[in-house]
């Protein structure tokens, strides 16, 4: 078997069309084979299947998918939602002539389907109506089996956030065990991973070519089976911990140009952390960067990260620093006598890219079929508009980094004009409001590196943390103008700032925060610190409380002089790993101390491939070597504990005090009981004590309060009722 990697791929707009684009553009991709011969068509080349309802919308993977395929001139077809319990809903619109693209919609279906506490969901927002179980468990397995039902010489191609997230040996929270690659469990033929525009469009031109998808092995971004390593290959055995057992944890982005420290081999140290000047050493890094295009680290098997959990610390380990494009290597992994292969991450879109991607013709509403339906997640992001992609803040419990990577793909700032400009016009019941400009975060818009070659060779897991790289770009001007564009556009009123605020970055731009704080904020803002604690701060890879205090600071500052009283919502998450019961308290006393009532909170949600889901498997710390007896992380894992660290978040629910109680007397923390200003929880109980109920609160899909008034105590999410 021969596999050629290149670092220099095709733009996406530069492919030869596909003959089916005389049929021009569809209003909508059909969903019936009435659509199709409304269209003039006999069949569709591409056929997708997902597990949302199909929304025509930049937000949603499908449309995307969709409207790039159709773009290149393939007839594209859409299976929303099947009836997966048989293959006769597959069939509906015949037999695709190239291939299925399945995919679980834009959550992971089980995330989608179960709370944190394993409970199942009621509701869909992805669904018409907000009803619940319209797709199965597993959604991408079954969809792709039933797919092989209907038609069982088509390839299939599994994409979307569930096979990114699942493409090797994994471990599942719902079942409580570490799952095989969702590549082999739905039998598809290739998995492509990430916003895997460049792959798709790769894999579309060489099927339509003639050329069969099991030849198909040297597009980044992809997994397949392979039945033998490559005799031209460097193979690096990483499949133990204590032989070879090391890798590095390179302080510095610069510490990798010494080659021995970008191995898993044996008996490797990490490199020197003085600074080297990469422009003297450009020609040997590029060397070396190109050797790693002819490197695959082989990862421990399935069946030993089944068995050994340090293992798969390990494993998660070497997955995680080989994620950056510009240096990482390809991975191997046996699943149970099978092997998958998985080339290195694609190279980032650039702006033009971006552009052509997002300035398809799009509805930017429901497809028709749903008529007068309410699909809540259209509703949240209907005037919304997507700036940007990836992040470089590295928390360990997100998986945006392994699904759109670290570096940051910037659309230009005209393609986000001219999409509000045709929100303004096409989208019903748009009032001049835009509801968001942001992304995965709300401000790493052009923010990079400013070395493109250090930027090539940096492995570290994260651009802010444990402080911002001192190569890392912090400017927010292209930020701060967009937001000038866009309030300027005739009929827009207001634009509002939704996604998560990184206010570590914002602080290094204090120019940006008045921006925002002047014209961006809706009465309050929402952050999100975590937790004030450093033993879970430092599991999660988030900052101190000083950086939070410091963007406090600016926020009220500009508040005043812009004469706006609008107030912080910073949000925690209970039961992180690394999280002692006696963290959760201090994060109690903090709340009460500053006045805050957490009216929902999160526990901690152990999604596939994150790291921190590494650490609540294996009680091991990935961020560092792993070996059987390197750092222990505790984790709260049992009901009862994880009751009790939600419990702390919510210390004025009267619910919860009978259970804090206790657990403040076994700590033995009893002054913290009783009716003082500075004790947590009242030595009485209250004859009715149901859940503490926000009296502003109302049953709706999200309720906003309408106003803020000093002396009200602010809530995580909605309501603010009045202080006690």
């Amino acid at each position: 078997m021969q596999i050629e990697l290149s670092s220099e791929p095709r733009p996406l707009n530069q492919y030869p069309l596909y003959w089916a684009e005389c049929f021009g553009t569809a209003p909508f991709l059909p969903m019936s084979r009435a659509e199709m011969e409304q269209l003039g068509w006999d069949s569709c080349d591409i056929i997708i299947v997902t597990g949302d309802a199909y929304v025509d919308h930049p937000s949603f993977g499908m449309a995307i998918i969709g409207r790039l395929l159709e773009a290149q001139g393939y007839r594209v077809g859409i299976i929303a939602q099947p009836d997966w319990n048989s293959a006769d809903a597959f069939k509906t619109l015949g037999k695709p002539n190239l291939f299925f693209g399945v995919s679980a919609g834009n959550m992971d279906s089980m995330i989608n389907r179960y709370t944190a506490d394993r409970k199942i969901r009621s509701d869909d927002a992805y669904s018409p109506n907000d009803v619940g179980g319209l797709r199965p468990d597993r959604s991408s397995i079954v969809y792709a089996q039933r797919c092989r039902e209907a038609f069982s010489d088509t390839p299939i191609v599994i994409g979307g956030i569930e096979a990114s997230l699942r493409r090797i040996a994994h471990y599942d929270y719902w079942q409580d065990k570490v799952r095989r690659s969702i590549l082999a469990d739905a039998k598809a033929d290739i998995l492509l991973y990430g916003n895997a525009e460049r792959a798709l469009v790769e894999v579309a031109y060489r099927l339509a070519n003639g050329v069969a998808i099991e030849e198909i092995n040297d597009v980044r971004g992809t997994a397949f089976f392979i039945k033998d390593l490559p005799a031209d290959w460097n193979i690096i055995d990483s499949t133990n911990v204590d032989k070879p057992g090391r890798v590095e944890n390179p302080p510095n982005p610069y510490a990798i140009i010494d080659e021995a420290a970008c191995d898993a081999s044996a008996a490797n140290e990490p490199a020197a952390s003085a600074e080297i000047k990469l422009e003297g050493k450009l020609a040997n890094v590029q060397y070396k960067l190109r050797s790693r295009l002819k490197t695959v680290v082989r990862l421990p098997s399935f069946n030993d990260v089944k068995r050994d959990p340090v293992l798969y610390a390990h494993a998660s380990r070497v997955l995680h620093l080989e994620t950056n494009p510009g240096n990482a290597r390809a991975l191997v992994q046996n699943q149970g006598g099978q092997k998958i292969w998985f080339n290195p991450p694609p190279i980032p879109l650039s702006s033009e890219e971006m552009d052509y991607v997002f300035d398809f013709d799009y509805a930017r509403v429901p497809h028709p079929r749903y008529r007068d339906a309410r699909i809540p997640a259209y509703e949240m992001i209907r005037f919304s508009v997507n700036i940007m992609r990836g992040c470089f803040g590295g928390c360990t419990f997100c998986s945006i980094t392994e699904h759109e990577g670290r570096i940051i793909q910037n659309r230009s700032q005209d393609s986000i004009l001219r999409e509000i400009e045709a929100m303004r016009d096409k989208v019903p019941g748009f009032t001049g409001v835009v509801s968001d400009l942001g992304g995965p975060t709300a401000n790493m818009y052009r923010i990079a590196c400013k070395s493109t070659a250090a930027e090539t060779a940096c492995r570290r897991p994260s651009c802010v943390y444990p402080g911002i790289c001192e190569n890392l770009n912090t400017d927010h001007s292209a930020l701060i103008e967009l937001y000038r564009g866009a309030r300027a556009i005739e009929g827009v009123k207001k634009v509002l700032i939704s996604s998560g605020l990184r206010y570590d970055l914002a602080v290094e731009s204090p120019a940006y925060v008045e921006e925002l704080v002047t014209h961006h904020v809706g009465g309050y803002l929402k952050i999100a610190p975590e937790h004030t604690e450093q033993g879970p701060l430092s599991k999660m890879m988030k900052p101190g409380m000083g950086s939070y205090d410091r963007f406090r600071a600016l926020f009220e500052r500009f508040s005043k002089k812009a004469g706006k009283e609008q107030y912080l919502i910073p949000y925690f998450i209970a039961a992180h790993p690394g999280t002692t019961d006696e963290d959760m308290m201090n994060l109690a006393l903090w709340l009460k101390q500053n006045g805050f009532r957490a009216d929902q909170v999160q526990n901690f949600y152990p999604s596939p491939m994150a790291t921190a889901t590494a650490m609540y498997h294996s009680g091991k710390n990935p961020l560092k070597r792993v070996r059987h007896d390197s750092e222990n992380v505790s984790t709260a894992k049992g009901d009862k504990q994880r009751r009790l660290h939600k419990a702390f978040l919510r210390y004025h629910d009267p619910a919860n005090w009978p259970l804090l109680r206790n657990a403040l007397k076994s700590m033995k923390r009893e002054d913290l009981i009783g009716n003082g200003k500075m004790q947590l929880i009242p030595a009485y109980q209250p004859r009715d004590t149901g859940s503490y109920h926000n009296p502003r609160r109302k049953n709706s899909y999200q309720a906003k309060p309408d106003r803020v008034r000093k002396g009200q105590i602010l809530t995580q999410h909605t309501g603010l009722p009045p202080r006690k």
